[in-house]
């Protein structure tokens, strides 16, 4: 947040991982960006989703000047 209490938004790119590439925005130049994708289930269900979830880390250093986030290979 600002120091107004505002929230700050800013673009950033994803790199890496299944997300590589996209652009999103992001609140505050979180630490950690979280990515979902839906998984075919073989018997359907009844309201129960399964996602993948992939982590992106924002990276320490700024190339560009934009804001990025790394695949995170290590994460659940």
């Amino acid at each position: 947040m600002n120091g107004d209490g505002t929230t700050l938004w800013e673009v950033a790119v994803l790199d890496g991982g299944p997300a590589d590439g996209l652009r999103v925005r992001v609140a505050d130049r979180s630490g950690v960006v979280q990515v979902t994708c839906p998984c075919e289930l073989d018997v359907p269900s009844s309201g129960v989703r399964v996602d993948a979830l992939y982590v992106y880390r924002r990276e320490p250093r700024v190339r560009g000047g934009s804001l990025r986030y790394g695949f995170d290979a290590a994460s659940p």
